[in-house]
């Protein structure tokens, strides 16, 4: 890596590797925990791992990386050339991952600008290419954490579980809220609301959410140019219905992407998850 500033974000992005590889975007690794193990995700655990255990009942936890790996990738950074890093990470509401970026970034040997997206997923991982391409464009470091706020104040991610066991259990939703969703079995559709996890809709059946799911992402996209992520656990024709009708649907779609969540996420959500990002150009 030669250019003047270089990205840094975290592995909760799921950023295709292809474009991490086009744009020399670095990710930290998150860990989870099964059982008695100590895993990286990306590296050392699937999400369908994650899935299989929570199926069993097996104890599942997750980890913000440490201050130190934080550390190790600014300093490989500054080895390579990079004269400032921007380091862009999923919502500090949800994780610590953010306060051990800015801990790291310190005592980092080049400037480091923190940036907290309030986005997870996709949403972090579109905010991560915005600021690529605006360093690529020859912008300065300043210009580059502009472009991904921008990108980060104009996203919205909206996702469906089967149930919101698993985000009560790891502490990211309200036990009042999962008790709201779970009453009377309604299936509940959850989005991003200022970096936080909020419970957006009750529909009463799983077809029903998903349909409902489509419709929000449809309307939040208009006719502007947008990019759109879909994710999923363990849901992948789902997964790959709903990318088909968004095609159909969605006049201004510039760029469609679809994936299963990695563990970290997966340990949150549970098999079933399917969500959306939409991120205007």
């Amino acid at each position: 890596m030669s250019r003047h500033v270089a990205i840094v974000t975290d592995s909760t992005a799921y950023l295709p590797q292809q474009a991490m590889e086009r744009h020399h975007i670095t990710a930290v690794p998150l860990t989870v925990v099964l059982g008695d193990k100590t895993l990286e995700e990306g590296t050392e655990i699937s999400a369908r791992s994650v899935a299989q255990a929570l199926q069993k009942r097996t104890p599942v936890t997750t980890s913000r990386p440490s201050p130190a790996v934080f550390a190790a990738a600014y300093q490989r950074a500054a080895d390579a050339g990079a004269r400032g890093i921007i380091s862009l990470h999923l919502s500090a509401e949800i994780s610590g991952t953010y306060d051990a970026a800015v801990l790291a970034a310190q005592e980092a040997p080049v400037p480091v600008r923190v940036i907290d997206t309030g986005m997870v997923a996709m949403a972090l991982g579109f905010c991560a290419l915005a600021a690529a391409e605006a360093v690529e464009s020859g912008g300065t470091m300043d210009e580059a954490v502009a472009a991904a706020e921008k990108r980060a104040v104009g996203t919205s991610a909206y996702f469906y579980v089967d149930t919101l066991d698993y985000l009560r259990r790891g502490g990211r939703i309200g036990a009042a809220q999962a008790l709201l969703g779970s009453a009377l079995a309604v299936k509940p559709l959850l989005q991003l609301d200022d970096g936080r996890i909020e419970l957006r809709e009750k529909v009463r059946t799983a077809s029903k959410a998903i349909a409902r799911l489509e419709d929000i992402v449809v309307e939040r996209s208009g006719v502007q140019e947008v990019d759109i992520a879909v994710h999923h656990l363990a849901a992948g024709e789902r997964a790959a219905q709903l990318a088909d009708r968004l095609r159909a649907r969605v006049p201004g779609l510039a760029e469609l992407h679809v994936s299963e969540v990695g563990a970290v996420i997966g340990a949150h959500t549970g098999p079933g998850l399917l969500g959306a990002v939409v991120s205007p150009r």
